[in-house]
């Protein structure tokens, strides 16, 4: 980096940074682990050589966090998919439902920004659709963080809420899904070529709905690119420029994961995962009554704790998946 000539090619300088910055968290990460390792062998030493209550009790008050540091590092092990590094676009869509769904599609929201600020990742909101009388159509945000993508991919697919409905005036229990769908952000400088006959741009005036979610803005933009059918939306920016600055970013980074995954022959197995979005195939179910579980239907991983849930308490979900995940490419 210290070369006169190593900014002279700005995308692969970023990369090498981006990748030297990656391998620094890492050599940090096993100096950590080196460290505990030490502490713990010192005090079995300690304790084998003269026991003491307050040691003991001073060296199982130190064990939780321990723990803790120890099951994220083995879970940054089995985050070595090529993109797992990279920032993440998470999307959300509300199900068949009306309100209900819709509802719940923004409880889902929330419950992903409150996980991103439990993990110390950064989050925007790209693209808002507010409910017809509550909650989200749809809603597209930026979750930015080192491997955001190789965590939330664990998300990918369909949610189902069971409870009684706050919108029934006779508390009936209701049903309702929403789905989610997780991709990679690359950088914006990535090369891919796009034709600018390929796209179809709209522009449209910003609902300026979601409260705290969305800034209000006048320039809306939605860019479809036509021989893929990808569509990317954003009208968080104050400007159309701005908006639409950001959505071909965006679309630079689906079109890319899209050439990759053909390139490398990963579509058919991309496009199947996609497929098996539908309602029917929910991966997750969160009970609120008659009695309250979260019970993923990949792992079996349940909880009774549905309300810590909701409040972003999704790692050992993510950690049960990426596991599983692990095992399978084992065998």
């Amino acid at each position: 980096m210290s070369q006169p000539d190593f900014w002279e090619n700005p995308t692969e300088a970023k990369n090498i940074s981006r990748k030297l910055s990656q391998l620094n968290e890492e050599l940090e990460h096993i100096g950590t682990l080196d460290r505990l390792k030490g502490e713990l062998e010192t005090y079995l030493q300690l304790l084998e050589e003269d026991f003491s209550p307050a040691l003991f009790e001073e060296a199982v008050q130190e064990l939780p966090a321990q723990k803790q540091f120890i099951e994220k590092a083995e879970i940054e092990c089995y985050l070595n998919d090529k993109y797992d590094y990279e920032d993440a676009i998470l999307v959300i869509h509300s199900g068949a439902g009306g309100t209900e769904a819709q509802d719940w599609a923004e409880m889902l929201l929330r419950m992903y920004t409150r996980w991103a600020e439990e993990n110390g990742f950064q989050y925007n909101i790209i693209d808002l659709l507010p409910g017809e009388e509550a909650g989200i159509k749809s809603v597209s945000m930026e979750i930015k963080g080192p491997y955001a993508y190789g965590m939330l991919k664990a998300e990918i697919g369909i949610h189902r809420l069971v409870r009684i409905s706050p919108f029934n005036a006779q508390g009936k229990r209701q049903t309702s899904f929403a789905s989610v769908y997780v991709y990679p952000e690359f950088e914006e400088d990535i090369e891919v070529d796009i034709d600018p006959k390929d796209l179809r741009i709209d522009t449209y005036r910003s609902s300026g709905a979601g409260g705290q979610y969305v800034n209000t803005t006048d320039s809306a933009v939605r860019i479809t690119h036509i021989p893929t059918g990808i569509v990317v939306s954003c009208q968080n920016e104050r400007s159309q420029i701005q908006n639409r600055e950001k959505a071909m970013a965006i679309l630079k980074s689906r079109l890319y994961q899209y050439y990759e995954e053909q390139r490398e022959a990963e579509k058919q197995k991309e496009e199947s995962a996609k497929s098996d979005i539908g309602w029917g195939h929910q991966i997750r179910s969160y009970v609120f009554q008659p009695y309250q579980m979260g019970k993923d239907h990949r792992t079996g991983y349940e909880v009774g704790t549905v309300d810590k849930v909701m409040d972003g308490d999704l790692d050992n979900f993510i950690y049960a998946w990426l596991k599983q995940k692990a095992l399978e490419k084992a065998q």
